[in-house]
């Protein structure tokens, strides 16, 4: 008798940090109707049969049995049927993913990834077929199936793509989200704008804004904002520069917004925060 032992190897391996949300099919029918739309959270659409396009943000592409189409968190989309070979789809909605493309050695984030699995249809179908049967059933414990369920089709198309795209965890956008504070609290004064912060992350920046708010409760340019007012409030209480200058000093591009902003996040205006602070000193 002869018998032939495979170990696996001894690497730690992290589970995939998200949440499937739901999975449904959709067939297109007279009452479809195709309405620009978007998600705090990732969707993956797997065209089962039939043919049409996508629209992203401002790309409108083809799509056909077999593709599969990935839409990253604040990404406006919608999909349109053709009349003579109707769309069906399967379609996940995931919480807590975000996907990357993998190009010379970078990772950089996009609104949407555009795979054909024809060659591996038996391999995917299978996975996803069997998330559908077991949110329709609902038998013991399927929820939690349906989890790992997600995480093997979810390996198993990166594996397909030839590794052409990867994932990123909520856990890395935190990093990301802690680098753009940091960034922030020390570059306040420059003009920082949303799509500078995305660049540096290599973050969409519809995301960036919705991770970011998540981590922190503001979004990066209102923290931004914050800082600044924060860091001018110092100022006014501690130094003989004027209100102006204070202005330029933190990054504000006019005397007029800083009071205006100042006055909204403080319920006071500036020259009040000096009155105020002399006073102080007087008695």
């Amino acid at each position: 008798m002869a018998n032939t032992r495979y170990k696996l190897s001894d690497t730690d391996l992290d589970k995939i940090n998200c949440k499937l949300l739901y999975v449904t099919t959709a067939r297109y029918d007279s009452d479809w109707h195709s309405t620009i739309h978007f998600h705090n959270f990732t969707e993956i659409f797997y065209v089962v049969r039939g043919d049409g396009s996508f629209i992203v943000e401002d790309s409108e592409f083809e799509v056909k049995a077999d593709d599969m189409i990935i839409v990253n968190p604040n990404v406006s989309h919608t999909e349109v049927s053709s009349e003579q070979s109707p769309l069906e789809y399967i379609a996940l909605g995931i919480e807590g993913l975000l996907f990357s493309q993998i190009i010379k050695n970078e990772d950089t984030h996009a609104d949407y990834f555009l795979q054909n699995y024809q060659d591996y249809k038996h391999e995917v179908l299978f996975y996803l077929k069997t998330l559908v049967a077991e949110v329709e059933n609902k038998e013991d414990h399927y929820d939690r199936l349906c989890q790992d369920l997600l995480e093997v089709c979810i390996i198993n198309m990166i594996r397909r793509a030839n590794n052409t795209f990867s994932i990123a965890s909520t856990k890395k956008m935190n990093k990301e989200c802690s680098y753009v504070k940091q960034y922030i609290d020390l570059h306040y004064q420059e003009n920082i704008t949303l799509d500078e912060l995305s660049r540096l992350t290599y973050v969409n920046k519809y995301y960036l804004v919705h991770a970011f708010k998540k981590y922190i409760g503001l979004s990066p340019i209102n923290y931004l904002i914050s800082k600044r007012v924060e860091e001018a409030k110092v100022l006014l209480e501690t130094t003989n520069y004027s209100v102006s200058q204070i202005s330029d000093i933190v990054g504000f591009s006019s005397q007029s917004y800083f009071s205006q902003v100042f006055k909204k996040t403080m319920g006071t205006t500036p020259f009040e925060i000096r009155k105020k602070k002399r006073e102080e000193k007087s008695q």
